[in-house]
């Protein structure tokens, strides 16, 4: 019997306990000059998403694209239950704004937004923004950020004195709905990161290594993964899909350098040196499309069975959370849903 999904809940069934969260991600807008064929790929790529069955989509944030909670009304105006899952970056506003955007939208809509909680982002980005807080600080940061957030919409008055961030009795109206609380990830690469997802109760993220690498379960830690699927019924179909994709491209590697040189983040840097790594020729476990500088998450490649396979020996180490890459069309989710399906046949 394979994988079983309930749209309504977003979560698919692996066995007796286990359940999975899928999301795809928002094609960023900084690719596309016509604003009006950007519009047209969000709508596209949300209404794929949800006919494939995920929970959400991930919304990029950075200084280069345009607003996500703007991306995120166009996705909740042309879908029917699929989440917005969108980045957020402290410096971008105060935790109350954030706090009545997420409100509001669910006051509007009666949908969920889902946040990702973003330490940092680009080197430049902060330079220009005149932040030169240190990379475990910005967590430390952010877990205030987070807390003063969570509970506005829980509906407490908050007041709270932190290195950071203070306010005196705040208040959130409209209140949220406690069954349209968002879900919160954050990135669980550094140990900052991890310490932080753990103090606010988020989902700590991760840029996987292969799944054989990892010597033990996470236990009841609550993580996810950020990866790319292509896969066919052939092996070399999918392999031929997807270098024809993600071909070696000589000036994507030199920016990757480049941004190498400048990033303090943890989990760029640590892909970074898995892929001086080799693996063997049949491993599905593949980095050339962030080595090009063409994505930011390693990828899956090959059959239905080898890719769920190796989808399951994450499921199995406790990843339940699934970020998936850009989809390059409604098909290529259709076939990324059946390598899920295989986790439930794989022993």
């Amino acid at each position: 019997m394979g994988t079983q999904y309930s749209p309504q809940h977003g979560a698919r069934d692996s066995g007796a306990d286990s359940k999975l969260a899928i999301f795809s991600t928002c094609p960023p807008s900084n690719g596309c000059e016509d604003g009006a064929e950007y519009f047209r790929q969000v709508v596209n790529i949300a209404r794929w998403s949800e006919k494939a069955g995920c929970t959400g989509i991930l919304v990029y944030s950075d200084n280069s694209m345009i607003d996500p909670w703007h991306v995120a009304q166009v996705i909740l105006d042309n879908t029917d239950f699929l989440a917005p899952l969108v980045a957020v970056q402290p410096l971008y506003m105060h935790p109350y704004t954030l706090a009545k955007k997420v409100a509001s939208l669910g006051y509007l809509y009666g949908r969920k937004v889902w946040l990702n909680m973003v330490a940092g982002g680009f080197r430049n980005d902060l330079v220009a923004l005149d932040d030169q807080t240190p990379h475990d600080s910005r967590y430390a940061r952010l877990t205030e950020y987070t807390t003063i957030i969570a509970r506005l919409l829980r509906g407490e008055t908050v007041s709270f004195d932190g290195a950071f961030y203070c306010v005196q009795n705040l208040t959130l109206s409209p209140a949220l709905p406690p069954h349209l609380q968002p879900g919160i990830f954050m990135s669980g690469s550094s140990d900052a990161g991890i310490a932080a997802a753990h103090a606010v109760g988020a989902t700590a993220i991760h840029y996987p290594k292969p799944a054989s690498a990892y010597s033990d379960a996470l236990g009841n830690t609550d993580a996810g993964i950020r990866i790319g699927v292509v896969c066919r019924e052939g092996a070399q179909e999918a392999w031929d899909i997807a270098r024809a994709r993600f071909p070696e491209d000589r000036k994507g590697q030199l920016t990757h350098q480049m941004a190498m040189k400048v990033s303090d983040s943890v989990w760029h840097r640590q892909l970074s040196d898995l892929a001086t790594t080799a693996t063997s020729a049949n491993h599905p476990y593949w980095l050339v499309p962030f080595e090009n500088y063409k994505t930011m998450c390693p990828y899956l490649v090959g059959d239905y069975r080898r890719v769920g396979s190796e989808l399951k020996r994450y499921v199995d180490l406790g990843y339940h959370t699934f970020i998936l890459d850009v989809p390059g069309s409604i098909d290529e989710l259709a076939h990324t849903r059946l390598a899920f399906d295989q986790i439930g046949e794989v022993v």
